[in-house]
């Protein structure tokens, strides 16, 4: 089962509209779709969900409240045990200043906090961070299994190794961001 929380309908019928094979799942009976405030949706859906996926937009305007501990803290409470947590985690070459302020407070949240990120040529400087935070259990930096031969061969960018890859941080965003 998929549970999606957008705050915007108008999001989901232009990707429909515009990017039919992005949005085709949109259609999937697994799929249902909740169009209301993300804050507000995490508040009432306590202990709901093995895994969340917050993709926001920037942290400026409404949309800073996804940055910030209280709406991390509402994640972690709608988080079953086990659970894991990834968010948009912006840029390390830009938003070094944003990312490791919200590491160094939800670390005090989650058992195991790190960043990881991966090449996007369409996204300042060409690159996109994730911020994975666990509920009790360790780190996701390594893959749990690899995905079988047959769904290999169907994938076109991921990898067990490209996955490990992405936690392997420059010395600068390391020291900056995870404190070492």
């Amino acid at each position: 089962e998929i549970v999606i929380c957008e705050i915007d309908g108008d999001v989901i019928d232009v990707s429909k509209k515009y990017l039919p094979t992005l949005a085709k799942g949109y259609d999937d009976p697994r799929v249902t779709v909740h169009v209301m405030d993300g804050a507000k949706f995490m508040d009432e859906n306590k202990a709901s969900f093995d895994v969340i996926i917050t993709d926001s937009s920037d942290p400026v305007g409404p949309a800073s409240v996804l940055f910030e501990t209280p709406f991390y803290e509402s994640m972690f409470h709608s988080l079953r045990d086990g659970g894991i947590v990834c968010t948009q985690g912006e840029c390390m070459w830009l938003h070094l200043d944003l990312i490791r302020p919200l590491v160094r407070s939800i670390s005090r949240i989650y058992q195991s906090v790190g960043y990881a990120y991966t090449t996007i040529p369409t996204y300042p400087s060409g690159q996109i961070g994730f911020i994975l935070a666990t509920k009790g259990r360790g780190s996701c930096e390594e893959p749990m299994r690899a995905p079988p031969t047959e769904v290999q061969r169907d994938l076109q960018y991921y990898t067990t190794e490209l996955h490990k890859a992405a936690f392997v941080l420059p010395a600068f965003a390391k020291r900056t961001i995870m404190g070492m």
